[in-house]
């Protein structure tokens, strides 16, 4: 019995141990500030990417579906449903000047961030991006009929929306 208790003893401590970290002592320092004055975000590390490049001779039927995946596989949740659902309500009636818009608009900028404080108006968009689409996507964001926009539709559903 006593090696038992022993046993249970010593597999605690093991697990609770595993939990701990590695190095004690040690705390974050850089931790989310929002914009505060004082942050110089000199421990940033920008990763540069390749320029964005217009896709020319791309079939338009092409381009929809492209665009319709782009649009639901982002690096941010938040655009992910947003661009999704517009995508889905608007990507078949766009013009080839505003699909061009569209690719740029969510294509271009290296940071996601920047689309969603573009799109709810947290912060001004910069005029290489203002036009149409970007006045559609604005409004979307509005969600004026009080949507429920928890999560972003599947792709295949999008894909039979498309067709």
């Amino acid at each position: 019995m006593q090696s038992s208790v022993f046993a249970g003893r010593l597999v605690k401590q093991a697990c609770q141990a595993a939990w701990r970290p590695a190095v004690t002592g040690l705390t974050s320092v850089r931790g989310y500030r929002g914009e505060a004055p004082e942050d110089s975000k000199s421990d940033l590390i920008e990763i540069p990417l390749p320029p964005w490049e217009e896709k020319s001779g791309e079939p338009i039927d092409i381009k929809r579906r492209r665009l319709l995946y782009e649009s639901r596989k982002r690096g941010m949740l938040e655009n992910c449903i947003l661009l999704s659902l517009f995508a889905k309500r608007y990507l078949n009636t766009m013009s080839e000047l505003q699909l061009k818009q569209y690719d740029r608009l969510i294509n271009e900028p290296s940071n996601d961030w920047d689309i969603y404080y573009w799109a709810t108006e947290a912060q001004p968009t910069p005029d290489v991006y203002q036009g149409e689409v970007m006045d559609l996507l604005k409004e979307f964001t509005k969600n004026r009929d009080h949507e429920q926009r928890l999560d972003a539709p599947n792709l295949e559903y999008l894909d039979k929306e498309s067709q």
